[in-house]
């Protein structure tokens, strides 16, 4: 299903599955990809992986936010980075299901200004479409950023999104999905500055461990679903 906002394309969007790779390693990869899509020398991609245990805080990011010294982060081996998202802090690590889409948005040709807030709603719209996969309802909170489930204990976000749209609507970083994540580590945070609101994952809300290949494949046919793409596998 297409929205009104980013109307949908005939272009194919190549994925890339390369594992489990060093944030540091990613984030250079996807400001070369950035770099080559802004220049039109690439089609656009869609990388899904997953990192290892990794802080990261976007442009409205407060160190305030991290509660761990430097000596507990060096003793639970999470490294930690400053990035040019936007939000505040979030967590990613094994069980997690981290996608980066380096897309070019469609532009208004009045402002060439992309729409960033309907690039978001997409995104949520993708992972609100996967877990409805799952017997899982996801939703939007108006005023924040993500999809959000209700838990037992209240509101509780399963996936962070947070993006960055160069001058040529060209995209970077992402969302974040909790599919077997290690909810312990976003203790050692305040998740998106947060404070009234849980972190969750879908093997927990179903009470199993979760099929990370086969959620990633989900996320895939809804992304096409949604962005309008013929999506496919890259070979290089």
């Amino acid at each position: 299903m297409t929205t009104d906002n980013i109307p949908a394309s005939s272009q194919h969007c190549e994925i890339f599955r390369p594992g489990r790779i060093l944030y540091r390693q990613a984030w250079d990869w996807q400001n070369m990809l950035a770099e080559s899509r802004s220049r039109n020398e690439t089609p656009d991609r869609l990388i899904l992986l997953e990192h290892p245990h990794t802080y990261t805080l976007g442009t409205s990011g407060h160190d305030e936010n991290l509660l761990l010294s430097p000596d507990e982060l060096t003793q639970r081996g999470i490294d930690i980075f400053h990035v040019d998202r936007g939000g505040d802090i979030t967590y990613h690590g094994p069980g997690q299901l981290v996608g980066y889409p380096i897309i070019q948005l469609p532009r208004n040709p009045q402002t060439l200004r992309a729409d960033v807030i309907a690039y978001v709603r997409n995104l949520e719209t993708v992972i609100i479409h996967t877990l409805a996969d799952y017997g899982v309802i996801g939703r939007p909170i108006p005023g924040l950023t993500g999809v959000w489930v209700d838990t037992p204990s209240g509101d509780a976000k399963i996936c962070a999104i947070g993006v960055r749209v160069n001058v040529r609507a060209v995209t970077k970083h992402g969302f974040a999905l909790n599919l077997n994540t290690d909810l312990s580590y976003f203790d050692g945070i305040i998740p998106c500055g947060i404070r009234d609101k849980g972190v969750t994952s879908l093997a927990a809300l179903l009470g199993h461990p979760i099929d990370e290949s086969e959620a990633a494949d989900r996320v895939i046919h809804h992304f096409a679903d949604v962005f309008g793409y013929q999506m496919v596998t890259s070979t290089g």
